[in-house]
């Protein structure tokens, strides 16, 4: 049989225009032009003999092509660990960090997470592209390989994956103390209610634990994690808000606590199973930071 070449370079020009989503701006991260980016693309394409990049706006790769970027991925991280171990670059040399494309839900991103982050970039030159959703779906983008790790709620492992609890993240239903006393008054299902999405749940699953239909309620959708916390704060409905973005709102009195059982969610760290000090690096900096912050392990 005969064997493909599938040179390191390529493959990374293949995974910058995914990354950027166009190849113009692969061309200015790769300092190379649009045109050499492209004949790159088209040289891949022509010896792996299928498409491996959907040229839309932005660009995609296809089912074949992420597989191709994942090993783009895999080799800028073992190679960054070899040159680690070959000692550090000399001073003035102009080198590039390695970027690490990690999933993670909103309210992890804008409570503990990045202080994570922190503690990796004190001691590794390392960037980092971060792809926020929903923690029921970070999953697949690290299955996908456009991600290399993820904060997930998916405990069983991606294929090619490993797997490591960080503990729960506590929500507990609050409101203004007027729209509080309104919900008391009128019912929840008269009452407005906040989304983050529509496929945020926790509002609908507290309606239905008091038996009412959860599209009874007038409803905002407020996608951003700050902006939600903000939206409850300020009234435009009830909400369901983590135990990390309410400490001082319930110690002053501007949010009161709903009746209700709290609900915890739990989350995983999940990462590919490679063999790489830098991905094991940010996996332990990410574990300490969660177990010190969430406080509940996941049943």
């Amino acid at each position: 049989m005969l064997m493909i070449d599938l040179p390191a370079e390529l493959a990374a020009t293949l995974a910058a225009v995914v990354d950027t989503g166009t190849m113009d701006a692969a061309a200015r991260r790769l300092h190379i032009t649009p045109s050499a980016v492209s004949q790159r693309i088209r040289v891949l394409e022509e010896r792996l003999g299928r498409v491996l990049l959907v040229r839309s706006k932005p660009a995609r790769a296809t089912a074949d092509g992420e597989r191709v970027v994942r090993l783009a991925r895999q080799y800028a991280l073992l190679s960054h660990d070899v040159l680690r171990e070959l000692g550090e670059p000399v001073e003035g040399e102009s080198t590039t960090p390695v970027s690490l494309s990690l999933a993670v839900n909103a309210d992890s991103l804008s409570t503990w997470f990045v202080a994570a982050l922190s503690h990796v970039v004190a001691v590794h030159d390392v960037v980092f592209d971060l792809h926020r959703d929903d923690q029921d779906f970070t999953a697949e983008l690290l299955a996908s390989g456009r991600v290399v790790a993820a904060v997930t709620s998916r405990a069983a492992p991606v294929a090619g994956c490993r797997v490591a609890p960080l503990g729960a993240m506590r929500y507990r239903a609050v409101a203004t103390p007027t729209l509080a006393r309104e919900l008391e008054r009128r019912g929840a299902e008269h009452v407005r209610v906040v989304d983050y999405d529509r496929r945020d749940e926790l509002q609908s699953r507290w309606l239905r634990e008091r038996g009412v239909d959860p599209a009874s309620p007038p409803r905002s959708f407020i996608p951003g994690s700050h902006a939600f916390a903000d939206a409850v704060r300020g009234g435009l409905g009830w909400g369901m808000l983590p135990d990390l973005q309410t400490e001082s709102d319930l110690a002053d009195g501007s949010l009161v606590l709903l009746p209700g059982t709290p609900v915890d969610v739990p989350l995983y760290w999940q990462q590919w199973n490679l063999a790489s000090g830098l991905l094991d690096a940010v996996a332990d900096a990410v574990t300490h930071t969660a177990r010190t912050a969430l406080r509940i392990t996941p049943r």
